[in-house]
């Protein structure tokens, strides 16, 4: 599962990092009180991510959920109590927010209630082909998948069950959600799909919503994150970034670091450094003794609501580019840019965009006091 551990300098110890970070910020006191925001409001979300069903309406080409036999590997609890009884264990062990996946959440509409009674935080992941309720669902984030935008995504995800294909899932998903707050598009870049980039972010912003970009993943094939024209893409992504700042949330360091793999430091992502696995899952013994961070406390249950998964997707590392889970690796690693105050404000814009996804974060855009949240 893990790929090769990568060589990087050494971070700066703890000590030599409140250090660096008191220096810059005696010149920069502006930046000691976002610092302050950022650090208060990771210190307050504890993070876990739940299959919450092993069912789903389509079958998208690459889904690693299908790819990975998740939808077999452990049976599904429907036993709304038991479900119920499991949210309250997260919440009594101070897990506060809680990422709903599948399979297909707005299959489920009851059990994603039954979290939402539960935890303050709560995000879902669709495909968008049905609605999340707006009644009782106001204040989640709901992240709708695109893959490769215009016909691509229909020829990657408007298939049925049965195998069948329709077309207009994007448009289908623009109708459900048309000047949602609640909603964030997760759009997976391909390469096969450039030219749709810039039409398709500006179908998204001229619906009222916003964005980030992913990475499409081919799960199933030999070579899942193989791109023959890294540059190509990465710079039509940044210029549709350029084009549509306030739709597009990705910061352009997040975007350059999603698509090579890589950051300035000279650290590259994956099992190594990945902060996004289950702590509490056996096989990362020597993960979490290697010094890297991780999520603190996180956990990816199964549909079992019993076992844990090995983390927030595959498994697969050498096949992953999720984009959660690089955002996060730049999160937690704030040390890193330590090298220059020009460095820490930069970790401070990345941090802010990832904040900004979600609908219940005080950074939201919909927040109109997100600046000084």
């Amino acid at each position: 599962m893990a790929t090769p551990v990568s060589i990087e300098p050494r971070p700066l110890s703890r000590r030599e990092a409140k250090a660096r970070t008191a220096e810059f910020l005696a010149d920069r006191p502006d930046l000691a009180e976002r610092l302050h925001r950022i650090r208060r409001l990771g210190r307050s979300v504890r993070s876990c991510e739940v299959h919450l069903t092993n069912a789903c309406n389509i079958r998208c080409k690459g889904c690693w959920y299908f790819e990975g036999g998740f939808d077999t590997a452990v049976k599904e609890l429907t036993d709304l109590d038991r479900i119920r009884a499991f949210a309250d264990r997260l919440a009594d062990e101070g897990v506060n927010q809680a990422t709903l996946i599948g399979g297909e959440p707005t299959l489920v509409p009851r059990r994603v209630e039954a979290f939402v009674e539960r935890l303050p935080y709560i995000t879902i992941s669709t495909n968008g082909l049905r609605p999340m309720p707006k009644q009782g669902f106001e204040k989640i984030a709901i992240a709708v998948s695109v893959f490769g935008g215009g016909v691509l995504d229909d020829d990657l995800r408007a298939i049925r069950v049965n195998g069948s294909t329709f077309t207009g899932l994007l448009d289908t998903a623009l109708g459900h959600y048309r000047d949602d707050p609640r909603v964030l598009f997760i759009y997976a870049l391909a390469e096969a799909g450039v030219e749709h980039i810039e039409p398709t972010v500006r179908k998204i912003a001229d619906n009222g919503n916003i964005v980030t970009f992913n990475f499409y993943s081919e799960h199933g094939t030999e070579n899942p994150i193989r791109i023959a024209n890294e540059q190509r893409v990465l710079d039509e992504a940044l210029r549709v970034k350029e084009l549509y700042p306030e739709t597009v949330v990705s910061h352009p360091y997040f975007i350059r670091t999603l698509i090579t793999g890589r950051s300035h430091w000279g650290g590259r992502f994956g099992y190594d450094v990945c902060p996004s696995l289950s702590v509490d899952n056996p096989a990362h013994e020597q993960r979490l003794a290697n010094g890297n961070p991780v999520i603190p406390g996180f956990n990816a249950w199964g549909a079992d609501y019993e076992s844990v998964q090995f983390c927030c997707t595959s498994g697969d590392c050498g096949g992953c580019r999720d984009s959660q889970a690089v955002y996060s690796w730049l999160v937690v690693s704030g040390s890193r840019f330590l090298d220059s105050v020009q460095r820490l404000e930069e970790w401070l814009d990345i941090s802010e965009s990832y904040w900004r996804q979600w609908h219940w974060a005080p950074y939201h855009s919909s927040k109109p006091d997100r600046l000084t949240a």
